[in-house]
């Protein structure tokens, strides 16, 4: 196996034995300075999963305490799958904080949920939302750890006041999923290649019952992601089928796919459906966020495609690097020449107002309400941006 490109991550490989008591070997570039803090975290956890006869052996690179302990608990319950409890770790007071249903979500950073080394510094970069994946990016092979990693992230890592997310798996198979996520400090979760309202009403129904249980307070938010033919034509009703809603967005690879063609840079094949998207979240009452951009390298082909989802009315767009981050939340941003005619219409509607008038003008032209609506939510935005 190849280490070299492994890092903050680890391997467990544990024997159990009948006797002769705990063997523990820690195979690591730091164990002068953390080598007797991660021996004693492993001791910790046999205690805690009642492990008293065993040969552990750990190979790291760099894992925080967090990663150990879903590698090490992901072990134990390969060994024995009848094993239900959990080695949770406190949660961190960032991680307790709550969202709202409209914040700002220009950019939702994807990380793939099996690889921690992406999840340490990803608030750093500044995105809107960060979502912790846990269907495509991650192998099959690797799901269930992916739980167990993505769980401890929502409670030990610091994202830096970026919105929690996490994509779970298709349905059914993403209901059990939830129960890794819910009660661990999760604000939106993303429903992919959703057809149905029936299935964001599961997901709903699932959420509710899991917050009771748990004692869940704080708000979750759901947005189905829409990524066929069925799923497009049922915009609307999927849009409008929760309360809980806070997004519609799109995923074109799986799209275009389904409608027997291939994406391109220009994007003919996929205006009716992000039209669609824009239509279906804004009948809604929520956000329409705009898919990813694969070509993490074409800086200005980025810029182009944000500018354009904007024309369409879209709110947000996903990114697959930190690179993409400061480039869509620049063209999101209302232009100077859009704040200074927004401020000159307000204005005018302020002023008409005070006088009593019913019709809004600016020198010799007469503003439609409309205009006047779009220009008031230029200002929110910027607004909320300086704020």
């Amino acid at each position: 196996m190849n280490t070299s490109k492994i890092r903050s991550d680890c391997e467990f490989n544990i024997e159990i034995k009948k006797s002769g008591g705990l063997t523990i070997t820690v195979n690591s570039k730091v164990s002068a300075m953390y080598g007797e803090s991660i021996i004693k975290q492993i001791k910790e956890m046999c205690e805690f999963f009642e492990i008293k006869n065993a040969h552990i052996l750990l190979e790291d690179y760099g894992a925080l305490p967090f990663v150990i302990a879903a590698r090490f608990e992901y072990a134990v319950k390969k060994l024995n799958p009848e094993v239900q409890k959990e080695y949770l770790f406190p949660s961190i007071k960032e991680n307790l904080s709550k969202t709202k249903m409209n914040r700002l979500r220009r950019s939702r950073l994807y990380l793939p949920g099996n690889q921690p080394k992406f999840f340490i510094n990803a608030g750093l970069h500044k995105p809107d939302c960060i979502i912790l994946d846990l269907e495509d990016s991650v192998a099959p092979s690797e799901k269930d750890a992916a739980k167990l990693l993505v769980r401890n992230a929502l409670r030990s890592v610091n994202f830096y006041g970026s919105e929690r997310m996490v994509r779970i798996n298709q349905l059914p198979t993403g209901i059990d999923d939830l129960k890794y996520i819910v009660p661990h400090n999760v604000q939106v979760i993303l429903i992919p290649k959703c057809e149905l309202e029936e299935q964001v009403k599961e997901v709903e129904d699932e959420v509710k019952r899991l917050k009771k249980s748990f004692g869940i307070k704080n708000d979750i938010y759901l947005m189905p992601i829409i990524e066929s033919a069925l799923g497009v034509i049922n915009a609307y009703k999927i849009a409008s089928a929760s309360k809980l809603n806070c997004a519609l967005t799109i995923g074109l690879e799986d799209y275009t796919a389904d409608i027997g063609t291939q994406r391109t840079e220009e994007g003919k094949e996929s205006l009716f459906a992000r039209s669609m998207i824009v239509n279906a979240a804004k009948a809604a009452g929520i956000q329409a966020i705009d898919t990813v951009y694969s070509d993490v390298s074409n800086m200005e082909g980025l810029r182009e495609n944000v500018l354009e989802a904007k024309s369409l009315g879209f709110e947000g767009k996903g990114c697959i690097h930190p690179r993409q981050i400061q480039v869509v939340h620049e063209a999101f941003a209302p232009t100077e020449k859009e704040i200074e005619k927004a401020k000159q219409i307000v204005k005018a509607f302020n002023e008409a107002e005070k006088q009593g008038l019913g019709v809004v003008s600016l020198g010799s032209k007469m503003i439609d309400l409309p205009v006047v609506k779009r220009a008031l939510k230029v200002m929110e935005l910027v607004n909320r941006l300086n704020g």
